[in-house]
């Protein structure tokens, strides 16, 4: 009766395969058959909605622990903005609240838009990331710690790398300076805490470095810049780098806490400095940058309609400079959960011991704190702006960002199967435990380092200790040509795994079949 059945199966599996692979050697994956990986959740937005009174109360308590005067509050999910919630005032002084148009510097969020406009002036051929800062700005010729340092790139200013001193109180009095003002700093020498791409260090110097390059390379200054190729497109119309130009109705103010009060911060104009982190922008306003990221993701075939190329955007969400290992992270609900974090080009990458990724940036000035993140294989974000000054507000952003994915239980978007490595598992299984190599799927080293007599001998010891068949479940896919199945027999489970050469098609080279413990 057990070979009986275990015939069924095979024969079934064959009939498949027959509809599936008329020719053993069909066409090859193509771009035209890739499926994007998808959510598998039907609930997934209703289950987010049920959290979004905790997220408020969790803001609003954190909010008065921390004395912000006023706060702006928002959640992306998908590309849109979901829920926004807001409290305190903008302007203590005439009692305006603070709300989702309200207008407040968001410090060094702006970097990422800095970034982003290197990005698209990379795309379009006008510069390399490899280039040497000296081509755009002579005055750095020969500047270094040493004089075996190698030559400072732009890709070193994007990471933070380049070996400046960390220098964020000096930075951010530096906001209105101009352009001229710069070039006389760095003509008189630049001093330096490390030899330029072995450290991590933060400096506002080298993104205002590369807001000059902007203008070199551009002819446009690079709030100009920025406006023009990124603001205006995704629609941050009134999204600014200088407070004279906000209304005063719904521009925020800045505070420092004081002696158990505020004291008004004095708001610095837009200069070069401002690349680094003088934006002005709302919660309304944001969002709509927010979901430029997440809409980023995932990788797929669609036609380009973003103002700048969708690989670009994710190539911002990678590791580029190592930062720290924090082995004992812990949220502020007090659950320890060990990560490591890295810069990117304007933005900070988090993976958590879970497996997550997360990215975002946060700011900080005299009179504000503020902090975007989110999560792009489960496609959600939040932001907060406050207006004190240095308000902390990554941990809190961390912390809800934890609390909606585990209250609405929500899983990654599951990468989909590709057609060759289904094709792959079909053949597989069809052929268990007597293999042959009359069908043409198994690489050239696949019968060197898997001896036919030795697989079949192992094949046939393992489906006898796991008993007959009775189900193959769905592939596990790892990525396009790396993936998984469990074989559920009576007695026990067997896992079944494999991956495909870089060959066209690709053919099975490595082989896993053992039963589960």
């Amino acid at each position: 009766m057990k070979n009986i059945k275990m015939n069924r199966i095979i024969i079934l599996l064959s009939f498949v395969l027959s509809i599936q692979l008329v020719n053993p050697t069909a066409q090859a994956q193509t771009p035209a058959n890739f499926s994007p990986a998808r959510y598998q959740d039907a609930e997934r937005n209703n289950r987010i909605a049920t959290t979004f009174p905790i997220a408020e109360n969790m803001i609003k308590k954190y909010a008065e622990e921390h004395h912000f005067p006023g706060y702006a509050f928002g959640i992306v999910v998908d590309g849109q903005l979901v829920f926004k919630s807001s409290g305190g005032y903008a302007n203590l002084e005439q009692k305006i609240p603070a709300s989702s148009s309200s207008m407040f510097r968001i410090a060094s969020m702006s970097k990422s838009f800095t970034a982003v406009a290197i990005l698209q002036l990379r795309d379009q051929g006008k510069l390399h990331l490899d280039d040497p800062v000296e081509m755009y700005i002579p005055a750095m010729k020969g500047q270094g710690l040493t004089k075996d340092a190698p030559v400072i790139t732009i890709r070193h200013l994007m990471s933070h790398s380049a070996g400046f001193p960390e220098d964020n109180p000096w930075g951010d009095r530096q906001l209105a300076d101009t352009e001229n003002e710069l070039l006389k700093l760095i003509k008189e020498g630049i001093s330096f805490s490390n030899a330029a791409g072995l450290e991590y260090e933060y400096s506002n110097l080298g993104f205002t470095m590369l807001g000059y390059i902007i203008h070199k390379v551009s002819g446009l200054t690079y709030d100009a810049y920025i406006k023009k190729n990124i603001l205006a497109p995704i629609g941050m119309n009134e999204t600014t780098y200088e407070f004279a130009n906000v209304p005063e109705k719904t521009l925020a103010n800045g505070y420092r806490y004081i002696n158990n009060n505020w004291r008004k911060e004095t708001l610095l104009h837009d200069g070069i400095y401002g690349a680094m982190g003088g934006m002005i922008t709302s919660i309304d306003m944001f969002s709509k940058y927010v979901a430029l990221h997440e809409m980023a993701w995932p990788e797929r075939n669609d036609a380009e309609t973003f103002p700048i190329k969708r690989s670009s955007l994710r190539e911002m969400h990678q590791a580029s400079k190592f930062i720290s290992l924090m082995p004992n992270y812990k949220y502020p609900s007090g659950r320890v959960l060990a990560a490591t974090d890295s810069y990117t080009y304007g933005l900070t990458w988090m993976h958590d011991a879970l497996g997550r990724n997360s990215v975002g940036h946060s700011g900080g000035l005299p009179g504000f704190g503020s902090n975007w993140r989110f999560m792009p294989q489960y496609g959600i974000g939040v932001i907060l702006f406050a207006n004190v000054t240095y308000a902390p507000t990554s941990g809190i952003n961390n912390a809800v960002l934890d609390t909606i994915v585990q209250l609405a239980k929500l899983k990654p978007r599951v990468i989909s199967i590709s057609p060759i490595l289904q094709k792959r598992k079909i053949q597989l299984v069809s052929m268990l435990p007597n293999f042959t190599s009359s069908l043409p799927i198994f690489a050239e080293n696949f019968f060197e380092d898997y001896p036919i007599e030795t697989l079949k001998k192992e094949a046939a010891a393992i489906l006898k200790e796991a008993g007959e068949i009775i189900s193959v479940g769905e592939l596990v896919v790892e990525n396009q040509m790396r993936g998984y199945c469990i074989i559920q027999c009576q007695e026990k489970k067997i896992k079944l795994a494999f991956t495909l050469t870089p060959e066209n098609p690709g053919l099975i080279q490595e082989y896993q079949f053992y039963i589960i413990p």
